[in-house]
């Protein structure tokens, strides 16, 4: 199956150089490209391509709002975005993760880790960088309590924290099976339950809960 990917950067440079990157994909292909943030919004809705690829910073919308309206929680039918980025700020970073983002890369990620970001999106997971997920542990898990998420609406058991702290780590189901010595399809499962529990879309969004209620720390 072909990802359809939409590259929405204001840069010509850098969209030709990641448009590029990714059609030379066998399975990734470039459906569109926008410089700003309202044509990236008008594009995905009428391409509806299975991964968007943002840039934080650009003209009209910026990444974040661009997020908010494709896959923000008020969104009845949302498109997977992955949100790239110059700048490694903590205010780009939180606020793109919290409208909905699937991914958080920096521009020097390297090829590798772009396509393994868009791949894990259009199936529903997600991928943080490595350094981005570190800065994310230190500085959420030092939050206030009042700021923090509710309790999940069941008990989870003693797997799912383990596997919890994991998927806040960055693991993939496949390193979560392998650190847990379970199959691949319980490491599944379990993450499917952790989904239902905490209210979670993705996987994302179970690891800013894990760092809100305080449960990963440094």
């Amino acid at each position: 199956m072909t990802v359809r990917v939409l590259v929405a950067d204001d840069q010509d440079l850098v969209r030709t150089g990641l448009s590029m990157i990714l059609d030379a994909q066998p399975d990734i292909e470039v459906v569109a490209q926008a410089a700003d943030g309202r044509t990236a919004v008008e594009l995905a809705h009428r391409l509806r391509p299975d991964v968007c690829l943002v840039d934080i910073q650009m003209p009209g919308l910026d990444g974040i709002e661009v997020t908010k309206l494709l896959a923000g929680r008020a969104v009845p039918d949302p498109i997977a975005v992955v949100v790239i980025t110059t700048f490694d700020l903590d205010e780009y970073i939180h606020g793109a993760l919290r409208a909905g983002a699937r991914g958080f890369l920096l521009k020097d990620a390297g090829p590798a880790l772009l396509v393994q970001a868009v791949h894990a999106a259009a199936i529903g997971d997600a991928l943080i960088a490595p350094n981005v997920t570190r800065r994310l542990l230190a500085t959420l898990a030092a939050r206030e309590p009042s700021s923090r998420r509710p309790q999940p609406i069941e008990p989870l058991t003693e797997r799912e924290e383990e596997v919890l702290s994991l998927v806040a780590r960055g693991r993939t189901n496949a390193e979560i099976a392998a650190d847990l010595f379970i199959g691949l399809t319980t490491a599944k499962t379990h993450v499917a339950s952790l989904l239902t529990k905490i209210g979670a879309r993705n996987r994302v969004e179970i690891a800013m809960w894990a760092y809100d209620t305080g449960r990963v720390g440094d």
